[in-house]
Formats: C-alpha cells, structure tokens, sequence
C-alpha cells in the first residue's frame, strides 16, 4: 500500500512526517515535536485527520479549551503554506503560517502568527493574531 503524504505539505509522507508525532503521542500521552514549526505543522495535520486529543493535548494549559468539535461535514483541508519560524529565546517562538480550506465551495483562508511556549521540554502553542 502507498504512503499517503503528509497533509503539513512537507514532501514527506505521514507516516514519516507528522505521523510520527500523532503516533509517539498516541503511545505515551507526550508531546514530542522538536520545535514550534513541527508542533504547528502536526496541529494541521491533526486539524484535517479530526485528531481532537492531539490538538487539545497540544494546546497550552492555560488557553486550552474544554473540548473541541470535528471538522464540520464537508470541509477540505487545502494545503498549508509555513512563512516564518522565529525563536524568541530558548522557550519561546512564534509561526506565521496561511492555512487555505474549502467548505460548501466557498475558499476560506487563515494567516495567523502563533506563539508557542516549551515547557518541561514540550512545545505547546499558546495562541496566535489573525491577519
């Protein structure tokens, strides 16, 4: 069977890509993204494969929301489109990214920075201005 790719848009497939992060997080309940880029890309691809836990867990405690609802029927994740990884320090990062979606034939489109926090060596990301 061929690897699907990876939705995040590296030329990676999933299973070598974003996959590994899903999965490591699925067998130990840690975060394991090496940096805030990676976190990001693996919140997208959790985002487009409905992976609730992944995005919740990966959400900083203190702007975590109490639950989150899946992808209303009939959207399409289009791609993804990483601008900017900037490292504030050690601990601190932000990612501008454009993520492009379609639902019921209507284009929508979302450019946002984050910022991301590391905490006992886990990135999480804490919250982000839409452009």
């Amino acid at each position: 069977m061929k690897s699907l790719p990876c939705p995040c848009g590296r030329a990676l497939p999933y299973e070598a890509c974003c996959g590994i992060l899903h999965q490591r997080f699925d067998e130990s309940g840690r975060l394991s993204a090496p940096d805030a880029e990676a976190l990001m890309r693996s919140r997208y691809s959790a985002f487009v494969l409905n992976q609730l836990d992944y995005l919740l867990a990966s959400w900083h405690a203190s702007r975590r929301p109490a639950a989150l609802q899946p992808n209303e029927a009939g959207l399409k994740w289009l791609g993804l489109e990483v601008k900017k990884h900037l490292r504030q320090d050690e601990n601190h990062a932000t990612v501008e990214f454009v993520a492009r979606s379609k639902l019921g034939g209507r284009a929508q489109r979302l450019h946002e920075t984050s910022r991301f926090v590391r905490e006992d060596g886990a990135w999480f990301y804490l919250d982000g201005d839409i452009a």
